[in-house]
């Protein structure tokens, strides 16, 4: 099989998120084992995007970047594009093709509502209408991908029969968590469920859990439940399937790729901070 799959992860300082990437793309591999497949990550790891391009065009004619993320801010939209024009002009005989990002899409929607269900069960499936529920995001500088947790929230909202069901951020943008959940206490939520919008652990992940212990001190006449991130569920092993399919086929090709306006905005350069 003259094909070789890249899959990029964000990329975490804590080393355990990058090796939950890392086994995904084992279980992935397990799926088809016929593939090449390779990894990679954008920042916080030795394995970085253009040595990962370089190992994948060094395998194969053909190389399909897959991100691995859920939404689609200035790494997917810039810089995963902007490597890989760097990589074409150093392979001119390869291939490369960017699939879509995982995005706020039906089969995520599918997870958030089974881990809703769990969690309420945590918590003796009380009433929803005093469940408040906060879908909990990484928080960007791109509004687009902020509005992408949003139509969760609001999807989330649409399924379900609780009262309030709201969107947070850890940061970059606002809300954050502790003032919704404010807000949830002062209009009578007696139970709470955070729902993180992350697909694997990492640094982030501890922080949200030692603001939920500060935040049952905070209210404590109110039960707090967490639960699980995305992970390692079959609809994320789905939609990637689809998204190398799509990048081939021509159906769905990462937007930004080989986009002229892409171009305009590197020259004035892109800068995204974690902090």
């Amino acid at each position: 099989m003259d094909h070789c799959i890249l899959l990029i992860g964000h990329g975490s300082r804590q080393t355990e998120g990058n090796d939950e990437i890392r086994r995904f793309a084992e279980l992935w591999q397990q799926r088809h084992p016929d593939w090449q497949i390779e990894t990679c990550f954008i920042e916080f790891d030795e394995a970085l995007l253009d040595a990962g391009l370089e190992r994948a065009a060094a395998r194969a004619r053909r190389v399909t970047a897959v991100p691995l993320i859920l939404n689609a801010a200035g790494h997917v939209k810039l810089e995963i594009p902007a490597h890989i024009d760097a990589a074409r002009a150093r392979n001119p005989q390869t291939e490369f093709r960017c699939a879509r990002h995982i995005g706020a899409s039906e089969p995520v929607l599918q997870i958030l509502e089974r881990r809703l269900r769990e969690t309420m069960l945590s918590l003796d499936a009380p009433d929803p209408r005093t469940t408040g529920v906060i879908l909990l995001g990484r928080g960007s500088s791109d509004r687009v991908a902020n509005s992408e947790v949003a139509r969760m929230a609001r999807l989330l909202y649409e399924g379900n029969e609780h009262d309030l069901v709201d969107v947070a951020f850890t940061g970059v943008t606002h809300p954050r968590l502790e003032k919704v959940v404010q807000r949830h206490w002062q209009l009578g939520m007696t139970q709470q469920i955070i729902l993180p919008f992350y697909l694997f652990t990492g640094r982030l992940i501890e922080r949200i859990n030692a603001q939920i212990q500060r935040l049952r001190g905070q209210y404590p006449q109110m039960a707090f439940a967490l639960g699980d991130y995305i992970g390692f569920e079959p609809e994320i092993f789905e939609v990637v399937d689809e998204r190398v399919q799509q990048a081939w086929d021509g159906s769905s090709m990462l937007e930004c790729d080989g986009c002229p306006h892409r171009a305009a905005a590197a020259e004035h350069g892109h800068h995204h901070h974690h902090h």
